[in-house]
């Protein structure tokens, strides 16, 4: 160990959000953009959402950022009142008058907005559109929601940035650890999100979405979250004696909106069990016809084979079919196991069995595959271990005050292997390290670690690094250890 201070990465955080943690302060009500990631994230008391005329709203999707000219969310599908879901815009202003006083009532750009979104609806003339008001309605402090979600990963170009060199310059076991107090802050973050919406559903739930996010990758994040979120509808008691593996996947398939409606007629094998998902959806369909998705919420464009919604589906169904996925974690999490064992130890327990159809095809569109191929890696393990297992145990621990099981919990964080490479990874390795080699990063930890100071600084700043503090701060820090050195 290097002998840093236990919070010395926290309190370079703390120095990076002062200044926006004031001006909310002074503002007395979050930026457009904090309430553009609300909205973005879902941070909301979602079964409690009413519009300011008192009609009840349901997210089905909560449309794609527009980051160009335009209404804020595109591609939005929400159901008010029961009725049939709806397609369009979401605009997001911090008051009602916000529509008509940024001239888009008289803007054709926003003709297809379908919810006005704002903080406080108590004052102003608003707008004709259903209107929702937030600021009741999150799921967590403002204050927890300005660190949570006040800054993002939005790439700040390829250059090396400034702290490279260094950061670069620090001893190999002070790099480490610096990066183990950064993984440790988003262990907690995530773990407050999976609390926030435990809060509203339960643990078990909260569980069970968290799963299906990280299933969704990038692109289908909140799709398969939705999925999740109808769980109880789609295992109420009355269909659990008929819930067997392949009726869950023709039933979350069918209300995914995933199902091909014709067939390929050159696929025997892909064309026959898609005959037999669409026999038994045919049964089901009208039941669950009010909370189909429609295919639009989800993306493909550049998704490997192995990681196609339709594949993380089935899966979920032979986690759903089994019956008791929350309590094998639990035994696997009480267990004392050797850390060279953990991934294989969770993986035994992720993977699911031979399947008939989905071991020897990627999709229901594929051709049938040489050799079987397993719905679940290793590697896809480890993202579920740090992203949403370790760190539900995590807060579930500290909920219940036991300091022992959230030492379990951040044991098996830190001592986890890597998980596979990715463009996210690539770039803070490049802004951060110089574009050091991924095996520069032994564990999990550390690649989360440096993902979180992306987060807290490189998102604060620019492609030149302009106004970040964190190259001065590691600068410091060498200035420190080589003080320390030079009286030792």
């Amino acid at each position: 160990m290097s002998g840093l201070s236990l919070h010395l990465y926290a309190r370079w955080r703390a120095l990076a959000e002062a200044a926006p943690a004031l001006r909310e302060a002074e503002e007395a009500a979050p930026s457009e953009r904090l309430l553009q990631r609300i909205w973005q994230h879902q941070r909301l008391r979602r079964d409690q959402l009413r519009t300011l005329d008192g009609q009840e709203l349901v997210v089905l999707h909560p449309g794609f950022w527009n980051h160009e000219a335009g209404p804020d969310f595109r591609g939005a599908v929400l159901r008010f009142a029961c009725r049939p879901p709806r397609s369009g815009d979401v605009e997001i202003d911090l008051h009602p008058a916000g529509w008509r006083g940024h001239g888009h009532d008289r803007n054709p750009a926003y003709r297809n907005v379908i919810l006005h979104v704002v903080w406080d609806g108590g004052s102003g003339a608003g707008c004709a559109l259903p209107t929702l008001a937030l600021r009741s309605l999150l799921d967590s402090p403002l204050s927890e929601l300005i660190l949570s979600l006040g800054q993002e990963i939005d790439a700040p170009g390829l250059l090396a940035g400034r702290c490279s060199a260094p950061l670069r310059d620090l001893p190999e076991d002070t790099l480490r650890e610096v990066l183990n107090q950064a993984a440790l802050i988003r262990l907690q973050r995530k773990a407050s999100e999976l609390a926030a919406r435990a809060r509203q559903v339960g643990w078990e739930q909260s569980l069970w979405e968290g799963l299906f996010a990280a299933l969704g990758y990038k692109q289908n994040v909140w799709p398969m979250r939705r999925v999740a979120e109808l769980l109880p509808l789609l295992l109420a008691r009355e269909l659990k004696k008929r819930s067997g593996t392949f009726t869950l996947q023709a039933r979350l398939l069918g209300v995914s909106g995933l199902l091909p409606t014709e067939p390929t007629r050159a696929r025997a094998s892909a064309d026959h069990y898609l005959r037999r998902v669409w026999d038994h959806w045919w049964r089901e369909r009208e039941q669950f016809a009010d909370f189909i998705l429609p295919r639009g919420l989800w993306r493909f464009s550049g998704l490997r084979p192995a990681n196609h919604p339709q594949r993380r589906l089935a899966l979920a169904a032979h986690w759903l079919a089994a019956g008791h996925l929350p309590d094998e974690l639990e035994r696997w999490f009480g267990a004392p196991i050797p850390d060279h064992k953990l991934e294989m130890s969770l993986l035994e327990i992720l993977q699911a069995g031979r399947d008939d159809f989905w071991s020897w095809h990627w999709t229901l569109r594929s051709a049938r595959m040489g050799k079987t191929r397993p719905l679940l890696g290793a590697q896809r393990v480890a993202d579920l271990a740090v992203n949403v297992v370790l760190p539900w145990f995590w807060m579930r621990a500290v909920a219940g005050k036991n300091d022992a099981l959230q030492r379990t919990a951040e044991h098996r964080y830190f001592a986890w292997p890597k998980s596979e490479d990715n463009a996210v990874l690539r770039l803070a390795r490049q802004r951060l390290l110089g574009g050091t080699n991924a095996r520069a990063l032994r564990t999990a930890a550390m690649q989360q670690g440096l993902l979180q100071i992306v987060r807290d600084f490189c998102a604060h700043s620019n492609a030149l690094c302009e106004n970040c503090r964190f190259p001065e701060l590691v600068r410091g820090l060498n200035a420190s250890l080589q003080g320390q050195d030079a009286r030792g």
